[in-house]
């Protein structure tokens, strides 16, 4: 099976024959990539808005961050350059941290607001309210990285559920990491968000809108880059939630 980081690689070849959407993989890894030219894909459409929905998170640094003023690692006057462990630099001196969180603000049909996200220890639920439920905090990128679930039996019961990403601590560098969000719905493709924006400054990224619009479960693609953290997203989006300052488990 092709792996997801070569089926992202090679997108850039399949937009040029011009399908309704970019697609990635063969028939059996058939995947749906939103872009800033199709944006947007219907779940109802695609046969994918009931049962369960698995919002994925995984990264990886950069391997095009490595060479710069040192010199192209594995030369030939340095063959075992390539064998030494790659650091990855911050903007300042130092080596970057980073702890990518996948996170969900919901507004629900009756109105009631909140969000699902691993500071606090917002993890959500999968059979009552919000239908939304976060299985765990990947602070190291593992091929696993985060997921949240979304049950969507209860889809009428949901307005609206936006998924973002943030750093909650060590040095901004969304613009040093490979990252991108995957929709696996119980039915249909997979559906790939690509953070591929360069934003070196950026502590969190609201990635995918997923709202009901005429009798269709819509999904949007995102990808804003933002300075702040939740509470600026949710001016973005008009959530109207009350925020204060959350640790994790384990941190202060």
């Amino acid at each position: 099976m092709v792996s997801l980081w070569e089926n992202w690689r090679n997108s850039a070849g399949m937009r040029r024959r011009g399908p309704k959407f970019d697609t990635v993989g063969g028939p059996s890894t058939y995947a749906v990539e939103l872009t800033k030219r199709h944006s947007s894909v219907s779940l109802t459409e695609q046969g994918a808005d009931n049962g369960s929905l698995r919002v994925n998170l995984s990264w990886r640094m950069r391997s095009s961050d490595f060479d710069g003023r040192t010199g192209r690692r594995g030369s030939l006057r340095h063959p075992l350059q390539a064998l030494k462990p790659q650091v990855v630099q911050a903007h300042t001196q130092g080596v970057v941290d980073v702890d990518l969180d996948l996170a969900c603000m919901y507004e629900l049909a009756d109105g009631s607001k909140g969000v699902v996200q691993p500071l606090g220890n917002f993890l959500g639920d999968w059979n009552s309210p919000p239908y939304v439920k976060l299985t765990g905090d990947d602070r190291f990128g593992s091929p696993s990285g985060e997921t949240i679930y979304v049950n969507l039996d209860h889809k009428d019961d949901i307005k609206r559920l936006l998924f973002f990403v943030y750093i909650y601590d060590g040095t901004p560098a969304f613009d040093r990491t490979h990252a991108i969000l995957t929709l696996f719905p119980s039915n249909g493709p997979r559906v790939e968000v690509g953070l591929d924006q360069r934003a070196p400054q950026a502590r969190s990224c609201a990635v995918l809108l997923m709202q009901h619009e005429k009798d269709q479960l819509v999904v949007r693609r995102q990808v804003r880059y933002v300075y702040g953290f939740q509470s600026e997203l949710d001016r973005l989006y008009g959530w109207g939630l009350q925020w204060g300052r959350g640790y994790k488990a384990g941190k202060v």
